[in-house]
C-alpha cells in the first residue's frame, strides 16, 4: 500500500503507509461522545484526537475506534487505529499528540500494527464497567463518575437476574431505537458484580454491544435491586423483545469502556501498565 507525496520530509516520491494503534483514556463528561459531528459542531473525542494526530503527522489522518462511546461515557482503554506516511519515533508521537490534546483526553501508548489489524472489526470482545454509588447522601466527588442511588440495592438479586442475559440472545429489549446495528443478537460472556463499601461495580463482557445496551441493562437491573421486580423479570424483558418492558436507560456518567480484546494474530502489543488488557 503506497501513497504519492512530494513532502520535503521524505527522500522518496513513493511513501509507504504505516498503520498505528493508539491506546487512549478519556473523561467523557464534557464530550458529546466519540463521533465527530459538524452540524452543529460539538466537542467530540474523535475531533480532538484527529486534530492532534494530524498535527504531529503533518498530514490529515482518519481515526477508527474499537467502539463509539456516547456523550458523558468514559474510556479507560479505548483502541484506535490510523494510517500515515509520517515516520516519527514513539516518544515523538506520544509527547506530540498528548501536548496537543486537552486535559480530559490522553494517549497511553502507540504502536505499529500489521495491515490486517482493524480497531473495530478485528475486536473479538469489549468489556464495560458501570459504577453505582449506593449511599443515602450524594457525593459531589462522584457525581460525574458514578450513578447515585440513595435506596439500598439488593446486589444478590441483581446478580441472579443478570445471569439470564449471559449467552447469545436477541437483545432487542435492551436496544436503543436509534441503534443501527444489522442484528440485535449479541453474545454476553459474563456479567459480574463487585462491591466495596458503597460503590457497586457491574462488569459486562460481550462480543459486541448494541447502542445503549449496557445502560439499558443496568437500568433494568435496578428495578430488581430496588425490590420492584423479581430476578425473573430480567428474563421476561429479554424474551419480550420490547424495549418498553424494561427499566430506564441508566445515565452515562457511570459507564466506562474498560477493555477491548483481539485475536492473537493481530493483538496490539501495548506496553501501557494495564493488568487486564490483552497483550
Amino acid at each position: 500500500m503506497t501513497a504519492e507525496s512530494s513532502s520535503d520530509n521524505h527522500t522518496s516520491d513513493t511513501l509507504v503507509l504505516q498503520k498505528y494503534a493508539l491506546l487512549i483514556e478519556y473523561d467523557g463528561r464534557e464530550f458529546k461522545g466519540w463521533q465527530k459531528q459538524t452540524n452543529p459542531p460539538v466537542r467530540s473525542i474523535e475531533e480532538e484526537l484527529e486534530q492532534a494526530v494530524s498535527f504531529i503527522a503533518n498530514e490529515p489522518v482518519k481515526l477508527i475506534c474499537a467502539g463509539r462511546t456516547d456523550a458523558g461515557v468514559h474510556a479507560m482503554n479505548q483502541v484506535v487505529h490510523f494510517e500515515t506516511t509520517a515516520i516519527r519515533p514513539k516518544r515523538a508521537w506520544m509527547l506530540g499528540i498528548n501536548s496537543n490534546l486537552p486535559n480530559d483526553c490522553a494517549v497511553k501508548d502507540i504502536i505499529s500494527v500489521n495491515e490486517e489489524f482493524h480497531a473495530r472489526f478485528s475486536a473479538i470482545s469489549r468489556t464495560y464497567r458501570y459504577q453505582i454509588f449506593n449511599h443515602p447522601f450524594r457525593s459531589p466527588l462522584k457525581r460525574f463518575y458514578a450513578l447515585w442511588n440513595y435506596h439500598p440495592l439488593d446486589v444478590t438479586a441483581m446478580e441472579k437476574g443478570a445471569q439470564y442475559l449471559v449467552g447469545e440472545h436477541d437483545f432487542s429489549a435492551f436496544r436503543s431505537s436509534e441503534c443501527q446495528a444489522n442484528t440485535p443478537f449479541r453474545n454476553v460472556h459474563y456479567i459480574r458484580f463487585t462491591q466495596k463499601e458503597h460503590l457497586i461495580e457491574i462488569e459486562l463482557k460481550a462480543n459486541a454491544f448494541l447502542h445503549n445496551m449496557v445502560r439499558n441493562i443496568v437500568g433494568t437491573l435496578l428495578e430488581v435491586g430496588l425490590g420492584k421486580e423479581e430476578p425473573q423479570y430480567i428474563k421476561d424483558v429479554l424474551e419480550s423483545l420490547d424495549r418498553t418492558k424494561g427499566g430506564i436507560t441508566a445515565p452515562p456518567q457511570g459507564l466506562y469502556l474498560y477493555n477491548v480484546e483481539y485475536p492473537d494474530d493481530v493483538t496490539p502489543q501495548f506496553e501501557a501498565n494495564n493488568a487486564t488488557f490483552r497483550v
